[in-house]
């Protein structure tokens, strides 16, 4: 599981950067280092509507971690990410059974989308981010989000990302329906 997530990500970005755009973005980790407005390594582009007012791809360039917090603290974000894969494989040896299949599917694409952000963050210094759903579904009744916007969903992700979500999701369901079983003792 975990070696198809992180090929899935890394292929989907890899397409994303060269196809969503009128030509293909190519930038290096030094650019990214140097570059005082990471949009500008981007060249203007409409996104692609894959499903109007659900689901279209743009590119971005995130220099932090979800909903781009913690812009700037990558060496932070690589430190966190390396425990949390260590963490995801203690999990899977000390928390999980050889039939909790479910359990053992979300570490994986834990650990996928752990690496393949992980991977973006050491080779190009930020993240490739390109799904957008919900673009430009509005808020009801005038409300907006701390950030100012008045988008149900502002935010621009990756398949890394989805793989975290849909990992934390089964493992909280997995906890709540049970938790960990401790293993039956020898005899």
């Amino acid at each position: 599981m975990t070696v198809l997530g992180l090929a899935a990500d890394l292929a989907s970005k890899y397409w994303a950067f060269a196809r969503i755009a009128p030509v293909p973005v190519t930038f290096s980790r030094q650019d990214v280092l140097e570059a005082t407005s990471l949009a500008r390594l981007i060249p203007p582009h409409q996104p692609m509507v894959v499903i109007p007012n659900l689901l279209e791809f743009t590119l971005v360039l995130n220099p932090g971690a979800v909903f781009g917090i913690g812009a700037g603290k990558r060496m932070f974000f690589i430190v966190v990410t390396v425990a949390a894969i260590a963490f995801a494989g203690w999990m899977f040896a000390r928390w999980t059974r050889p039939e909790r299949w479910g359990a053992h599917a979300a570490i994986g694409l834990l650990i996928a989308g752990a690496v393949g952000n992980l991977y973006d963050r050491i080779v190009y210094a930020c993240v490739r981010d390109f799904i957008h759903p919900l673009p430009g579904v509005k808020l009801p009744f005038g409300w907006t989000l701390p950030n100012g916007s008045r988008e149900v969903w502002p935010y621009v992700s990756n398949v890394a990302d989805l793989f975290l979500l849909i990992a934390i999701g089964v493992l909280l369901i997995q906890s709540w329906r049970g938790g960990p079983k401790p293993s039956p003792a020898p005899t």
